[in-house]
């Protein structure tokens, strides 16, 4: 099991972000920056120090693809989150690991353990 990832986390809804905190606590990883908007979230994908990105993908009506676009020049490893059927990114992020929601914690660690072993596509 992969453990000690610092993860960034872009999610709209306050409690599934508190969340998803407490799974990533759980398996051994640590949130050390989150943002509930493309703005914050943008900002927080150019400074913020992490392994990977954990982005939602609709946030009120936007698409993070601009906030990939930042992890991606950073080199660092996305994964995508969506309560849609089709995550409704373009390519190249179409190619990214995405994570349904509601999901497990198993789906999780498997899901953080991919991204981290595809880093960036």
């Amino acid at each position: 099991m992969k453990t000690g990832a610092r993860i960034f986390l872009l999610e709209d809804e306050a409690l599934i972000r508190m969340m998803i905190v407490d799974m990533v606590t759980e398996l051994g990883h640590r949130v050390v920056a989150e943002a509930a908007n493309i703005e914050e979230g943008s900002k927080q994908a150019e400074v913020a120090e992490f392994d990977l990105a954990m982005l939602d993908v609709n946030l009120f009506g936007q698409n993070s693809a601009e906030v990939a676009k930042v992890v991606r020049g950073r080199g660092l490893a996305l994964l995508f989150v969506t309560g849609y059927t089709s995550n409704g990114l373009p390519p190249p992020f179409d190619r990214c690991p995405t994570l349904q929601k509601p999901f497990s914690i198993e789906r999780l660690k498997r899901a953080i353990d991919l991204a981290l072993d595809t880093g960036v596509i």
